[in-house]
């Protein structure tokens, strides 16, 4: 009998600290505006550091500098289609610069908005996905991995097996 295989999807986001607050992005959803920090899936021939890097620039308009990993999280919620689907995100750390002139923000994203860790957690019934706020804590706790913790092999890069 067959059965088929389980492929969590992969999500890259970028942990931004600025002056005692996390940079995070209003966007709109199926289920209305939610909160999230810059993240997306990691296209193919991606590597997680450069999925976060784009990410960050296309839902913030800024340039994103990873200085470590904060963690790899897995949370299941329903897809953009409704389906099941499990998640596999790669959180990393590290500065924005200023915004760009002139930079459209991502289709669907509203605006930017720089929060203390005390309005990220109250504002949790808006999250986009319970890992928002869970990155959040282990930043503040200071949880960081070296970036050559994640390794993406050239087989994977240039659009990978897919």
């Amino acid at each position: 009998m067959s059965k088929e295989r389980w492929k969590p999807s992969v999500t890259v986001a970028a942990v931004i600290e600025q002056g005692g607050r996390y940079l995070l992005v209003e966007e709109h959803t199926a289920d209305g505006l939610r909160l999230n920090t810059p993240a997306g899936h990691l296209e193919p021939g991606e590597a997680p550091q450069d999925g976060a890097v784009r990410e960050a620039l296309e839902e913030t308009g800024r340039r994103f500098t990873p200085e470590a990993l904060v963690g790899v999280y897995l949370a299941a919620s329903p897809d953009a289609q409704g389906a099941p689907t499990t998640w596999v995100r790669f959180a990393f750390c590290g500065s924005a610069g200023d915004p760009l002139p002139g930079h459209a923000l991502d289709e669907g994203i509203v605006r930017t908005l720089w929060m203390t860790p005390a309005e990220v957690q109250a504002s949790q019934d808006r999250h986009r996905s319970p890992l928002v706020w869970r990155c959040v804590q282990d930043h503040l706790r200071g949880q960081r991995f070296d970036l050559s913790a994640v390794h993406t092999d050239a087989s994977a890069q240039g659009g990978g097996a897919g």
